[in-house]
């Protein structure tokens, strides 16, 4: 078990040519947001954005397009068909499928809702997808009720859990996660071939072959809604660059770690939101680059 250090991430900064266009920097796919939760699709967009990806495109169910798009101008909208719950319905898999295809990755899952016809557009689109994989949230739910989908993805797939997510993946309690965190990570992304982030206090990062690395950063103030939704477009953003998933998530998570401490000094932990943590990722990317970061 190694921690992450500052050397290490700095280590894993994409590089920034000068004669690069967007399009060299890779375009991230974000499928996100449901009634009621539109906020998530626009935290996970703007983190892929900040993320130095070139482009950004939300796929939203059909009946929220105007919403999250008045509320995103750097990033470009997808409707997507929906049930009555205006949320993804089983026929928005196959528009999915083929945006996803001329992506570089893809976000599964903020907001996305808990929806029966939802849940079985997750499991189909995660069967199928060919393109780069974060899954979250929502997405995560869906899964936990068909283990036997995490065999099956035909992608390289990044999983970022919290406790109580992880505990239903795996069929145990949260305390039995909480009392063995890196065992437990790297158990499940050994036994299914994925990354996986284990969120929480020094969240663990696990690789497919066992290799784990502890997160130093980060703080309490990042306990509250809307903060895993920045953690997963900043990965996904990291990953439409180019990056290999592990190393995407590593750096994704220290990154964010390190915007939510410089948003505590500046809002206190009490008082932050993830708007914060996203507001602040500018500077955590300043202080890596200039090897100032904790």
């Amino acid at each position: 078990m190694t921690e992450t250090t500052l050397d290490m991430v700095r280590s894993l900064l994409p590089a920034r040519p000068p004669e690069s266009h967007k399009g060299t920097f890779g375009h991230v796919l974000i499928l996100a947001g449901s009634r009621g939760f539109t906020g998530a699709a626009r935290l996970a967009a703007t983190a892929a954005g900040r993320s130095g990806a070139g482009l950004v495109t939300v796929g939203v169910p059909e009946s929220l397009g105007d919403v999250v798009g008045a509320a995103l101008l750097e990033a470009m909208s997808l409707p997507l068909p929906e049930t009555e719950a205006e949320s993804f319905s089983a026929a928005a898999v196959a528009p999915a499928l083929a945006s996803a295809a001329a992506r570089q990755a893809v976000v599964l899952g903020p907001g996305i809702s808990q929806h029966p016809e939802t849940r079985q557009f997750v499991l189909d689109f995660v069967r199928q997808c060919p393109t780069p994989l974060l899954i979250d949230a929502d997405g995560l739910n869906a899964l936990s009720a068909a283990p036997e989908v995490l065999n099956e993805a035909a992608a390289r797939v990044v999983v970022t859990p919290h406790p109580g997510e992880m505990a239903r993946l795996c069929g145990q309690s949260v305390g039995e996660v909480q009392r063995a965190r890196e065992r437990t990570a790297a158990q499940f992304a050994e036994r299914h071939g994925y990354v996986v982030v284990l969120k929480g206090q020094r969240s663990v990062i696990a690789a497919e072959d066992g290799i784990c690395r502890v997160n130093p950063t980060g703080n309490a103030g990042l306990a509250t809604g809307g903060t895993g939704d920045v953690l997963s477009g900043l990965i996904g953003g990291l990953m439409a660059q180019g990056m290999d998933a592990f190393n995407a998530a590593v750096l994704g998570v220290y990154v964010h770690g390190k915007a939510g401490d410089l948003a505590a000094e500046r809002m206190t932990q009490r008082g932050m939101l993830a708007g914060d943590v996203l507001d602040a990722i500018p500077q955590a990317w300043r202080e890596l680059e200039q090897g100032s970061g904790a």
